[in-house]
């Protein structure tokens, strides 16, 4: 071999690490870096998609555990659902600064093994009606680290791909990996009506409530494998543990010092282990389930409790080498675009995230009840719809949408500019919001609500598209703004404070529903996204813009 081949392979101290790694040389890219690249990123993508699913398919399975006749009350089902919710955002901020101290390989294939564990134990917990809730619970916490997984894979990606690219390549990481939420919300009710395992699944559990699948309702009676829900992603997490360990890389450059492979795993399960435990410490005072101490309003002190208590404690705990990569990585604290790209981002994937969970409850309530006024005591009386729509049929086209949109942001991103696409998407929230809340206020107010359901949910898919464009958009100006050493942790802690939306979004509509205005919730957002407008132009599109952008 000559020197100069020899020259131009990427070395490496194992076939898993590369030693040379420069994407933005045109002749190394094009030559090893994009076939490395995109090797990485089509094993990441489907990693990522498992990530969504596992996280969010509990609001799906409250559902059907409740037509299966699961001995929980609503506001149990709940807390199974926001146990989730809060743990996967929460396990997002460890799994910002995995890249850099475990490296890419590392921690992609360990974080979406680790997600057999969730779907293994949920299985088994919905085979049995006498389940206690705990362990739905216990099983609602640990597939949070689903959530973990976009954080570390994002960031990861970003460090394989050179910046005229970056919105392109994470907008395919982001928005196929997004399609986890339809695909949940799509297989779920399907595999239930199947023997998938056969004899090893369990036996069925009759439906004691209608249910249905994107093709239709499914009657009272009919036999169900609720515990489907849980075993069907062994389907795709095995072969995809397999295809991980061999085709996934790290970067030295980007992981310096990582020592042995399963030094980097102690480390990677370490830190989930702290976020979820501090994740259940503020569940416990906040669901009334745990204590309650800071029920109701406490959500926005709970909150910040958790995320920054998080962090805090991953300084305390770290020593050496790890300390040392985290002082470097905290760094963008310092940073005044992190703060600014951080509510930017809650704007695109925290609506998005927060309206895929919020969504099928808004149905099921607003157009599952009829809506009349008692003239003799003034109060709205709520009564059974007949004509309700199926929240299992619709709930999933305003994700799959946004899902589907997400790569196109990034392409146009990285062709006229990250904030300029992101000014454009958040004026329409801005509108788009306030129009549904007008609608949710003429639904819930009406004894025939189902007439309002069809501009209801085309109101909501555009709030989904605005989202997923804004989710490609965000990103690519991530990539703009902030170099290869910080790139990468912005990348994975904005994910993370976005990802509370999936909290934030069915508490906040859900008060409002019960408080029976639905539609201030919608007003209430549409005031943010006003905000975030003048926040993404004050940074990057005025004149004197810190970094304009274009």
């Amino acid at each position: 071999m000559s020197n100069a081949t020899t020259a131009n392979a990427p070395r490496s101290t194992s076939s898993a690490d590369l030693t040379d790694w420069r994407p933005e040389d045109n002749a190394f890219w094009e030559s090893q870096g994009k076939s490395i690249a995109n090797r990485n990123l089509w094993i990441s993508i489907p990693s990522l998609l498992c990530g969504f699913a596992v996280w969010l398919m509990w609001g799906i399975i409250t559902v059907q555990m409740s037509n299966a006749g699961f001995p929980f009350k609503p506001d149990e089902l709940f807390s199974i659902a926001a146990i989730a919710g809060l743990s996967g955002a929460t396990t997002r901020i460890p799994a910002s600064f995995f890249i850099r101290m475990c490296g890419g390989r590392n921690t992609v294939w360990l974080t979406t093994a680790l997600l057999m564990i969730p779907a293994i134990g949920t299985g088994i917990a919905l085979q049995d009606k006498n389940t206690p809730l705990w362990v739905f619970q216990l099983m609602a916490l640990l597939s949070g680290m689903g959530g973990g997984n976009f954080a570390c894979s994002m960031s990861n990606i970003s460090t394989f791909f050179p910046k005229r690219l970056q919105g392109t390549a994470l907008g395919l990481n982001a928005g196929l990996g997004n399609f986890g939420v339809t695909t949940s919300q799509l297989l779920i009710p399907a595999v239930m009506t199947l023997a998938i395992l056969g004899g090893l699944g369990g036996d069925p559990i009759p439906l004691v409530k209608d249910s249905a699948t994107l093709i239709g309702k499914i009657p009272a009676g009919t036999p169900s494998f609720v515990q489907n829900a849980g075993f069907v992603w062994l389907f795709l997490l095995a072969p995809l543990a397999v295809i991980g360990w061999f085709g996934l890389n790290n970067i030295s450059a980007v992981s310096p010092g990582i020592g042995s492979t399963g030094a980097a795993f102690g480390r990677i399960l370490l830190f989930y282990g702290l976020a979820l435990v501090i994740s259940a410490i503020g569940l416990y005072l906040y669901l009334p389930s745990g204590s309650g101490v800071l029920s109701g309003n406490g959500m926005w002190i709970v909150l910040p409790l958790v995320c920054f208590g998080t962090l805090f404690a991953m300084k305390a705990i770290a020593t050496g080498e790890m300390k040392e990569n985290l002082n470097k990585q905290f760094a963008i604290f310092g940073n005044k675009h992190t703060w600014s790209m951080t509510a930017l981002y809650v704007v695109t994937f925290g609506s998005f995230i927060g309206f895929s969970m919020a969504l099928p409850l808004s149905i099921t309530v607003i157009f599952g009840n009829t809506h009349v006024l008692d003239p003799a005591t003034n109060a709205w009386v709520h009564a059974k719809n007949p004509n309700a729509p199926s929240a299992l049929m619709y709930a999933w086209i305003g994700p799959f949408v946004g899902a589907l949109i997400r790569p196109i942001g990034g392409w146009i991103s990285d062709k006229v500019g990250g904030s300029i696409v992101t000014q454009i998407i958040s004026i329409v929230l801005v509108v788009a919001s306030g129009a549904t809340g007008y609608v949710m206020f003429l639904a819930y107010h009406s004894a025939t609500p189902e007439q309002y359901f069809f501009l209801f949910m085309g109101l909501f898919v555009l709030l989904f598209a605005a989202s997923g464009i804004g989710n490609g958009s965000t990103f690519r100006t991530v990539g703009f703004v902030f170099d290869q050493n910080q790139r990468g942790p912005v990348l994975g802690w904005t994910s993370a404070v976005a990802a509370y939306g999936s909290f934030i979004a069915p508490v906040i509509i859900g008060g409002q529903i019960k408080a029976g205005t639905p539609e201030n919730a919608m007003y209430g957002f549409a005031v943010f996204y006003a905000v975030c407008v003048v926040i993404n132009w004050w940074f990057y599109l005025r004149k004197n813009a810190y970094i304009k952008n274009p």
